[in-house]
């Protein structure tokens, strides 16, 4: 039994089918990613998984128990966590008050191992808007990483950052999914780190799966090369 499971996730606005019939399931300590043209679904799947839109049809499953239907401050608190494409941070708060905000609501007991094993240690007396974009991403993977979720879906933490530091972003997420065994679900656009960091990818076009399996089979899959790998190489 997975960790986390959804089934025949579909999610449509009238007329326009934004997800069909996507599957997906999270194991602990694996890093699954969702990749996909613009317009494929990726952001409304996770927003479907974390509960802030609502399914058209289908269910979600937590540790062999439906969510379906449970709110996103419901699957915070059971421990499903999220990130998301603009930073979250409170620009007149410094990144030590933010965290510990976080990790009071969340009853965190090892805040300083976060914050150590993201670096932030030399800024955390600093306001967040004075920190540089990049510390701002680590410190919203920070919060997500709070509370010691079980499942945390990343909805393109790398998003405005440069190479080196989406390398370095990605390199996080891997080893603190791992060491903490969290089952991890990766939206994102720098596809080189999706390969690079991923245990398990899915493709999405146009609303449904493309391909699933590991890199080296979703990067030889000609359906995937069509749609998406070749115009994105």
């Amino acid at each position: 039994m997975s960790l986390f499971r959804a089934t025949s996730v579909s999610v449509r606005y009238g007329q326009l089918r934004a997800l069909e019939n996507v599957d997906i399931a999270l194991e602990p300590g694996v890093v699954h990613g969702v990749i996909g043209p613009n317009g494929a679904g990726k952001s409304t799947f996770v927003d479907a998984l974390s509960g802030r839109t609502r399914l058209t049809s289908g269910n979600v499953e937590f540790d062999g128990a439906d969510i379906t239907h449970r709110s996103v401050r419901w699957r915070r608190k059971a421990g499903i966590s999220r990130s998301f494409q603009k930073t979250s941070v409170f620009n007149s708060m410094t990144v030590s008050q933010q965290l510990e905000l976080v990790a009071h609501r969340n009853h965190e007991r090892d805040l300083d191992g976060i914050v150590d094993a993201l670096s932030l240690g030399p800024v955390m007396d600093r306001v967040c808007s004075e920190v540089a974009y990049g510390t701002q991403r680590s410190v919203d993977l920070a919060m997500a990483l709070i509370g010691n979720p079980r499942v945390v879906l990343l909805d393109e933490p790398c998003a405005g950052l440069v190479h080196d530091e989406s390398v370095n972003m990605l390199q996080h997420v891997r080893d603190l999914c791992r060491e903490r065994g969290v089952g991890a679900l990766l939206v994102e656009h720098d596809v080189d780190g999706v390969f690079r960091t991923c245990d398990v990818i899915t493709v999405l076009n146009l609303g449904t799966v493309l391909c699933h399996g590991t890199p080296d089979e979703v990067r030889k899959d000609d359906a995937v090369i069509k749609a998406y790998l070749g115009s994105a190489a």
